[in-house]
């Protein structure tokens, strides 16, 4: 990769479940393209993907924008949601807001973001009730 910062934009769709995944299909694909590690691939993949999910589940979608440069992979998640009203609640394992109807359908398990944060370097969470949220994500390369 050259010194330069590599710039990925993806919209989310809030509606529907089986689009979800969609923007880190897309970047893992990118990413590989890249010459990038199969372990950073990953670890980025699973963290962009968790990240899409909460935005279907909670929010109505949102915005996915991935940075590549020489030292590491930035992912920020924008959305226009709701907003977490306790984050250290929110990053407990198992802790859930989803409701019962996602539940069936496999998620809202409550791992979401302490997964987003396990596989990434770095996280930072700003989030106020009925702004939305912008999660900021680092992998190092």
């Amino acid at each position: 990769m050259s010194e330069e910062t590599l710039c990925f934009h993806f919209d989310v769709d809030g509606d529907d479940f089986t689009s979800a995944g969609q923007a880190s299909v897309q970047v893992k694909k990118l990413l590989r393209e890249l010459g990038v590690s199969p372990e950073v691939i990953r670890r980025v993949s699973i963290a962009m993907y968790e990240g899409e999910i909460n935005m279907v589940i909670h929010a109505g979608g949102g915005k996915a924008d991935v940075l590549v440069d020489e030292t590491s992979i930035v992912i920020i998640l924008t959305d226009e949601g709701p907003g977490i009203p306790n984050i250290k609640q929110a990053m407990q394992e198992g802790y859930s807001t989803a409701p019962d109807n996602v539940r069936s359908l496999g998620f809202g398990a409550g791992m979401g973001l302490p997964n987003m944060k396990r596989y990434t370097d770095h996280m930072e969470i700003e989030s106020a009730p009925g702004k939305g949220t912008t999660i900021k994500m680092t992998v190092e390369l």
